[in-house]
Order: structure tokens, then C-alpha cells, then sequence
């Protein structure tokens, strides 16, 4: 017979699975699980027009790939709108270096990097740097794997 506490975590074990396999499972664009944000609320057009990450707004929203995104003004929101493919991350704000692997992992707006004018976002600064030491050719074996690491 089991008892109270192990229950308890065999039930928060299943739902922690379930909760993190269905945040990413087959969604293009990576949004934590109990939000639909894309680049959890920053605003990815900062990154070309400012180079560095900037908060974004709920005042300049729009909706692209099943996701909410938020910019910082309403400039910003009409270059997205406009070209939301040249400014959108790579792998839909997946961890760069995850999906190089083969795999998904949520990102952190502050672990970034542009190269030939397309955004990548990284897991976190550790990543990053490993990221940083060979991204071309990590970008080539994540270009192989994207978008199988979502289906």
C-alpha cells in the first residue's frame, strides 16, 4: 500500500510531466505553459533596431504563430506586422542550442545573439556561451532539425 506523501509525488510527478510535454509539444512558437507570450513578453524587434533586449508592452500586441507578441512601441509593432519573418527568432524562440541537439528547451530573452540578420535565443547564459563558440555550425545542424524537434 502506498502512502499520503508518496501518492503525492507520483501525482506531482505525471503532472509536471504532462504540463511541460504539452508546452511545447507541436507549437512553432515557444510560450511557457500558463501563458501564450512569445519571447516571454520582450519585444523582438528591439534586438535589430536597439541591440539589446527590451521589455515589451501590452499596449502593442498582435497575435502571429498561435502566439501573443509585445512590443515596446507602436513602431516597433508595425515593422513586426509588417516582416514578422525577419524578425521572429529562429526555431519560434526555442533554445538555439537545444534544437542544435535535437531537442526543445525554453530560452531566456537575455541569452541571444544575431547572425546574418536572423535572431537566436539560448536556454541562458552558460548555454550561450557554448552557443557562442560554434554557433555557425551549431545553426547548420539546428536548420537539419527544425521543425522535427516539435512534432
Amino acid at each position: 500500500m502506498l502512502n499520503n506523501k508518496t501518492v503525492i509525488n507520483l501525482v506531482m510527478t505525471c503532472l509536471m510531466m504532462i504540463f511541460s510535454a504539452t508546452s511545447t509539444a507541436g507549437s512553432k512558437t515557444y510560450t511557457a505553459f500558463f501563458s501564450d507570450l512569445a519571447v516571454s513578453g520582450y519585444d523582438t524587434v528591439a534586438y535589430f533596431t536597439q541591440g539589446k533586449p527590451v521589455k515589451g508592452s501590452s499596449d502593442f500586441t498582435t497575435q502571429y504563430q498561435g502566439a501573443t507578441w509585445q512590443f515596446s512601441s507602436q513602431e516597433n509593432l508595425a515593422l513586426f506586422a509588417q516582416a514578422p519573418t525577419k524578425y521572429a527568432p529562429q526555431y519560434g524562440g526555442y533554445c538555439a542550442w537545444a534544437v542544435s541537439q535535437g531537442d526543445t528547451a525554453s530560452s531566456d530573452p537575455e541569452a541571444w545573439q544575431i547572425v546574418d540578420d536572423k535572431l537566436y535565443l539560448n536556454y541562458n547564459v552558460d548555454i550561450q556561451n557554448k552557443w557562442l563558440k560554434d554557433s555557425k555550425k551549431l545553426i547548420l545542424q539546428a536548420d537539419q532539425n527544425w521543425p522535427g524537434v516539435i512534432n
